[in-house]
């Protein structure tokens, strides 16, 4: 098995951008040749990293999962073509505020590298709501912070520029042995009356409700509320109901080792946005400037 760069990185432009036409544009190139690069790695990786329709392109669980490991890898490729001399001297702490997914699920894995280019940064976090943390942007108690955004959801502090660094899409979880399991994409109506697990953590529930209040009813059948991911895992795992979650968030196993499957919905829902929040008028630091650039690089959005 081998692939080359040039197919991640048209991958990455199409699983980002959601389209084939939109990342041939942003490469400058042809659709064709994004198509044809796309099609090669999934010949080589032995598995579809995509799924098309007519809408555009989703993730497949088994794209979701490769699409980490080519962040990883462009981003490694990235950091090396861009060595920063500069980069040891660079000292100072910088205030972040996280809500309370991007930890475990986003940010864990890149502040040992982030460590390793700038042992003189001292990372400060602090952990609460989106609106608590667009307040303290606001205040100048942070000086910048990664939160979750649904859709083209926009700040409600002013002065704040949004960078999206990565987009995770929503889909089904259900127990291996459900009803359901056997169909290829299901609708909001056939999940209406099914016993439903609603995350609560990050505005988790108040933004399903914006998806869910077009359904016959408003809201799907809920049994149980919890701010705990590992506790819907559980439940959804034994066969106590299904939820509506993140591939951000997936993971095939619970914790005692029931079975989690996905299906995509028929139509598709707002996406999870990991999202960068940087003040507009307050420049940035060298130190604080540092860590944005590196979130950039590692997300491979730019700078």
């Amino acid at each position: 098995m081998s692939f080359s760069l040039r197919q991640l990185r048209y991958f990455h432009a199409a699983a980002e951008s959601g389209r084939i036409s939109r990342a041939a544009i942003e490469l400058n190139i042809t659709q064709s040749a994004v198509t044809t690069a796309i099609r090669q790695l999934e010949e080589a990786l032995g598995t579809t990293l995509l799924k098309r329709s007519a809408s555009g392109v989703t993730l497949t669980p088994a794209g979701e999962r490769f699409l980490r490991h080519a962040r990883e890898i462009l981003t490694s490729v990235a950091e090396a073509m861009h060595i920063e001399p500069q980069s040891a001297e660079t000292v100072g702490q910088v205030r972040v505020g996280v809500t309370y997914t991007i930890f475990g699920y986003f940010l864990a894995p890149l502040l040992a590298r982030f460590r390793q280019l700038y042992p003189g940064v001292t990372l400060q976090f602090q952990e609460a709501r989106r609106r608590v943390i667009e307040g303290s942007i606001a205040k100048g108690k942070c000086d910048l912070a990664l939160v979750i955004v649904q859709g083209e959801e926009a700040p409600r502090q002013r002065d704040i520029h949004v960078k999206t660094l990565y987009r995770s899409a929503r889909r089904l979880w259900l127990p291996a042995r459900h009803r359901l399991i056997e169909a290829e994409t299901v609708s909001l109506e056939q999940l209406v009356d099914e016993p439903y697990i609603a995350l609560t953590i990050d505005d988790a529930w108040e933004n399903a409700k914006d998806y869910w209040k077009h359904i016959r009813g408003g809201r799907p059948n809920v049994v149980m509320k919890t701010s705990s991911i590992e506790g819907v895992r559980t439940m959804v795992g034994m066969g106590l109901g299904v939820t509506i979650l993140s591939d951000m968030l997936y993971r095939p196993w619970s914790i005692e080792r029931h079975r989690i499957e996905t299906r995509d919905l028929a139509l598709p829902i707002p996406v999870l946005k990991v999202s960068m929040l940087i003040p507009v008028r307050r420049p940035l630091d060298q130190a604080a400037r540092a860590f944005a650039t590196f979130l950039q690089r590692a997300s491979n959005t730019g700078s």
